[in-house]
């Protein structure tokens, strides 16, 4: 088997088998959570996505990683980390800033996914990186469309009037 066909055999089961964890045992207990207390723990992996800083290293790729993905995909998901710890630190005091900062996140990061996996000439270049996208990245994805899905049903209090 080729690496290509070797990476997106494993994304594709690391991805159902998150699916299959996420529908089976994550959603029914979420959803006897409050929509803040189960958006939190949601985000919390995404709060370690500045693991896919190490894009940036040299070392840690088999050289010749394309620049373009290296870049974008660290600082994407640098920024998506940012954003996910800003959301969770809104979602625990409360904040009306809350449900903005998770929608922003959400967007971004789901963003930043789809961009990165678009550029598969990335692929023989991983290196040891190589199970951020076949491991981390499925993770990721499931609990994006979990976020999207408790988003759109959510029912969040009304900010009091002044």
């Amino acid at each position: 088997m080729t690496p290509t066909v070797i990476f997106l055999l494993q994304f594709a089961m690391s991805l159902f088998v998150f699916a299959l964890i996420a529908a089976w045992y994550v959603a029914p207990w979420l959803a006897r959570l409050s929509a803040a207390a189960a958006l939190s723990i949601l985000l919390l992996p995404h709060a370690f996505r500045h693991i896919g800083m190490s894009f940036l290293v040299p070392n840690l790729n088999n050289g010749g990683l394309p620049e373009a993905f290296a870049t974008s995909a660290s600082y994407g998901d640098l920024l998506s980390a940012f954003l996910a710890i800003a959301a969770l630190i809104a979602l625990r005091w409360g904040s009306v800033a809350a449900l903005p900062l998770v929608w922003g996140f959400n967007i971004l990061g789901t963003v930043d996914l789809v961009n990165a996996l678009r550029q598969a000439e990335a692929i023989n270049y991983f290196g040891p990186t190589w199970f951020i996208p076949t491991f981390f990245v499925p993770v990721l994805l499931v609990t994006h469309v979990m976020i999207f899905a408790r988003l759109l049903k959510a029912e969040w209090p009304k900010a009091a009037s002044a």
